[in-house]
Formats: C-alpha cells, structure tokens, sequence
C-alpha cells in the first residue's frame, strides 16, 4: 500500500482510494489513520486528504493559495480515484462530504458508510438508493471487500484501472 497526502502528486497507474469523508477542521475521528493501517497489506494506493501541515486559520477563500491548492488537490484525487471511499462521522454536519456525495453519484466508484444518528443519514440513503451506491456498515467491512475486490452488495462496483 502506498499512502499519498494532499498535497503531493498523486502519480499515475496504480489502483486508488480516495478517502472522502468527515474532517470538519479536525472535529471528526481520524478515520482516514484507521483504513491506512487496515489496507498496509494491500497494493491499494489510497488518496488521503487529510493534510500533515493543514492549517486551521487559513482563510476558505479563493483569495488563499493554500486553501485552493487543498481544494483543487481534492477534487482531481475524486476524479482520479477508481474508488471513493466516503464516511460520515456520526458527530458532525460535513458538508463538503455532503457536496462530494451530490458530485460523484453517477460514477459508479462510491462506496458509503453512513452511521445511524448522522444528522442527514435519510438524505444519504434516499441518494444511495436512487443511484445504487454501495452502503456499508463499517469501515471494516470496506475494507475486507476491497481487499478481496468481491463486492458484496446489490451492485456491482466497477473498478476502472
């Protein structure tokens, strides 16, 4: 498993994950630290927004290098990711996550884990359904199916290499 940051080039060739999911300005669990350590023995490349030097007083605006350059680094790791892995923490509102969903519905590389008692977890399921996104229950189990690249679920994942 290779394990590449924003805002590092991402590289060409190999199968990737994007971790799409809550951060909320460092509010969320660090999820992101618990697929890394599930998926070491794997041959994954997992895109992992969550920025070593991130910076909570940097100003959300376009005006701001940094903030762009993170967004923008987000964006193309989404686009180029043959998976998004995306996961709604319980004990927070994310709303980027919550736009993330909306974006990439229709690409067929959406697997979602969204506990109940997420504020908005009927809008994430009615979006799941509507689209046939795969949900699942735990982090764990996304990754046992990704480790043995069987899907089990109602539709098929399409792994674009």
């Amino acid at each position: 498993m290779i394990e590449i940051k924003a805002p590092n080039e991402m590289g060409e060739g190999s199968k990737s994950i994007f971790l799409a999911g809550s951060i909320e300005m460092g509010n969320a669990e660090k999820w992101q630290d618990k697929v890394v350590s599930l998926m070491r023995d794997t041959n994954w490349t997992i895109l992992n927004p969550r920025r070593d030097d991130w910076d909570s007083s940097w100003s959300q605006s376009i005006n701001n290098k940094r903030f762009v350059e993170q967004v923008e680094w987000e964006l193309a790791g989404l686009e180029k990711a043959n998976i998004i892995l995306m996961y709604f923490d319980k004990n927070t509102e994310s709303p980027i996550t919550l736009l993330e969903l909306g974006l990439h519905a229709r690409s067929h590389k959406l697997i979602v884990v969204c506990p109940e008692g997420f504020w908005r977890k009927g809008n994430v399921d009615v979006v799941c359904n509507m689209y046939n996104i795969l949900q699942v229950s735990t982090l764990e189990e996304v990754v046992n199916n990704l480790k043995c690249e069987e899907f089990i679920c109602p539709c098929p994942i399409e792994i674009k290499l």
